[in-house]
């Protein structure tokens, strides 16, 4: 069994994406990205948190606009019609969720597709499933560069996606029929979970839930990617699944923590250079 070092491999993404952008220095260009965070919902400042501090690591200009849970939407709309004119800023990036009096949708594809770092806009969603260059969701893109790190190639491989979030399972979907696998998606109202788990050669799983994919819904030798993060009332964090019994049946497995989670904000980093590059070509050689 290979545990798949997510921190280590952020790190080392992390790094080349500072190379470059002191290179960018050079020619007058500092990537900028402009976050959007509304209400004070603990996890969300803490990601948010998180990202700051990457950015500020990499040479990234950054600045998080901080919202109370009360605002209405019409005002988010003007601060994001604001930051897509802003020529200093070239991602942005809205934290789910938002509160339930927003259109989440409507704010979304409110955002320059250009600088669509997150890669939830429409535009940038269908450039996806067209298999043309886009903005791809930070944590599948994760996910599909842990597979070329370690030699994991999906091509011919049959694939089960447990969880079909537009941030997670839909996107990771388009990705894995991109690159040649077949793929099988499970969500809430799928019948026998485990009848579709313990066929697939890799199973991705991020919903959410301690403990769902047990020794028994996957095959030997199966690779798992566990997406999910949950806190244990002892205060430990564990993913969907239970790593424990389950490991030891596997050729590749992610740890949680320290797998894809340190992965989804080295892609965000990576899409932010992404966009300040495309933004600049007459700069950049």
């Amino acid at each position: 069994m290979t545990l798949i070092n997510g921190k280590e491999l952020s790190q080392k993404i992390r790094k080349n994406v500072k190379k470059e952008i002191e290179t960018l220095e050079t020619v007058g260009i500092t990537p900028g990205l402009a976050v959007l965070l509304v209400g004070d919902d603990p996890a969300s400042k803490t990601y948010v948190s998180m990202k700051e501090k990457a950015c500020e690591e990499a040479g990234i200009y950054s600045i998080v606009h901080k919202m109370p849970n009360s605002i209405s939407q019409n005002k988010i709309l003007e601060i994001l019609d604001m930051i897509n004119k802003n020529d200093y800023i070239d991602g942005i990036l809205v934290q789910l969720p938002l509160p339930a009096q927003i259109d989440t949708n409507k704010i979304l594809e409110t955002i320059d597709p250009s600088k669509d770092v997150d890669g939830f806009h429409p535009f940038n969603v269908g450039r996806l499933v067209s298999n043309l260059d886009s903005f791809v969701p930070c944590t599948p893109l994760g996910v599909m560069r842990m597979f070329e790190e370690y030699g994991i190639d999906p091509k011919g491989k049959d694939v089960c996606i447990v969880g079909a979030s537009n941030i997670v399972g839909k996107p990771m979907l388009n990705l894995l029929l991109n690159a040649g696998a077949t793929v099988d998606i499970c969500h809430i109202f799928t019948k026998d979970l485990k009848a579709h788990t313990s066929k697939a050669d890799i199973v991705i799983v991020g919903v959410g839930k301690a403990g769902l994919i047990s020794q028994d819904m996957v095959k030997d030798n199966a690779i798992v990617i566990d997406i999910g993060i949950n806190r244990l009332e002892s205060g430990k964090l564990v993913g969907d699944v239970d790593f424990k019994t389950v490991a030891p049946k596997c050729s590749f497995i992610t740890p949680v923590p320290g797998g894809v989670g340190p992965m989804t904000i080295a892609m965000l980093l990576e899409n932010t250079l992404k966009a300040a590059k495309n933004r600049n070509k007459k700069k950049v050689k």
